[in-house]
């Protein structure tokens, strides 16, 4: 039975509902999610985790295929149609199972439940947002409130490192979607829904100089340290923090020992703008530097590569329709915009509706204090069954 496909006045709470009576399932399995880690660079341990999350879904009758990589772990993608014919909209669910955390970091911060939150690396970025979503699916089961929309889960491997062998793949979904909804953790304790985001770069500045005597015949060196330091100086001109633009240099080495004069430095660089139309101006000023001191050679490499998240129009009504479900439950919604970037900066690139931050509500991503809030995890499911039963951004 294709069940109800008008979204009652009530859905909301009684999603909510009967997500709350869910709670204690929805911790349990963060926990073992948690206590499989999934390091970025480790393929197998990656895999380990993917097999699991492959297994819930399949456990929910899920079309679910791996997308196995060489050197990376493989990506997990689950497809709902609910009976809907292939013609159907589709709306991609996304998310990802890597973590910043190395094997072993278990030892040090366990997964444990404790003042109402459940601790451990990788719960809040983002396992908590991949229970959630699995449970949305069975709270719409159980109420047979099924979407006229296939929905597409897409679980990548390397989000933390750049999503290079993820991105194709996830703009290659975005095109056929009608809406791309993120579950990356929330914004602040308040569980803000992110509808801006920046762009994200990086480049590294490499200087060569000529090495002599600091103290007997420095004339006949070139500082390549000097050197750096100005194009850090130059760099610095690029920093327009009212434009939504930051340049950052984060990382610095050059010499070998004090009194030798330099011949080899390199800087790495953050870089982060807030709208598309300031990345290429960006990229041409990089791209420009010109060494200053007589005989030094600079080389820059890199550039914008997540393009910024920002809120459209599409955004603006995604937003407004997210916190109305919320409303109908009782419950507030706010926005934020960020720094950081996600997959969903590719997604939006694409001019595709894009509302992010709809995982879990917790603290201290990628720290030993990382958390998610318990009570929340259902208030967050919730809300992106409703989201995926009523998607409606078109107008």
């Amino acid at each position: 039975m294709r069940g109800m496909k008008k979204k009652p006045r009530n859905l909301g709470l009684q999603l909510l509902g009967f997500l709350r009576s869910q709670s204690p399932a929805m911790v349990t399995l963060l926990g073992e999610l948690a206590r499989c880690e999934s390091p970025s660079h480790d393929k197998a341990a990656v895999d380990r985790c993917g097999e699991i999350v492959a297994r819930e879904w399949k456990r929910r009758k899920a079309n679910v295929r791996i997308l196995e990589q060489k050197k990376r772990g493989n990506h997990v993608r689950a497809e709902f149609t609910w009976g809907d014919p292939p013609s159907a909209p589709q709306i991609l669910v996304l998310g990802h199972i890597d973590t910043v955390y190395p094997l072993g970091t278990l030892r040090k911060m366990p997964f444990r439940i404790a003042n109402g939150r459940a601790w451990g690396p990788g719960t809040f970025d983002m396992k908590g947002g991949l229970v959630q979503a699995l449970f949305a699916t069975d709270a719409l089961r159980a109420l047979q409130a099924y979407p006229g929309h296939r929905l597409v889960f897409l679980w990548t491997s390397d989000e933390e490192i750049g999503s290079e062998s993820s991105r194709a793949i996830i703009e290659k979904e975005a095109r056929r979607s009608e809406g791309v909804l993120v579950l990356e953790p929330a914004f602040g304790r308040e569980g803000r829904l992110k509808t801006a985001r920046k762009g994200v770069g990086g480049a590294e500045i490499i200087v060569t100089g000529r090495s002599a005597h600091a103290g007997i015949e420095p004339e006949k060196g070139v500082n390549a340290v000097h050197e750096l330091a100005l194009q850090i100086e130059r760099l610095m001109g690029m920093h327009d923090p009212r434009r939504g633009i930051t340049v950052q240099t984060t990382v610095i080495a050059g010499g070998t020992v004090s009194n030798v004069v330099p011949d080899a430095a390199r800087a790495q660089v953050d870089i982060r703008v807030s709208r598309m139309a300031d990345a290429a101006g960006i990229e041409r000023k990089l791209q420009s530097l010109r060494p200053v001191l007589k005989g030094a050679k600079v080389e820059v490499s890199g550039g914008i590569n997540r393009p910024p998240l920002e809120r459209t129009a599409a955004v603006a009504r995604a937003f407004a329709q997210a916190k109305a479900v919320m409303k109908e439950m009782g419950l507030k919604l706010g926005e934020a915009s960020t720094g950081g970037g996600s997959d969903g900066n590719f997604t939006a690139a694409l001019g595709i509706p894009t509302l992010d931050g709809l995982g879990a509500v917790g603290d201290g991503a990628h720290s030993p204090h990382e958390h998610v809030v318990i009570r929340a995890l259902p208030e967050r499911s919730a809300l992106l069954a409703a989201l995926l039963m009523s998607w409606d951004v078109c107008g």
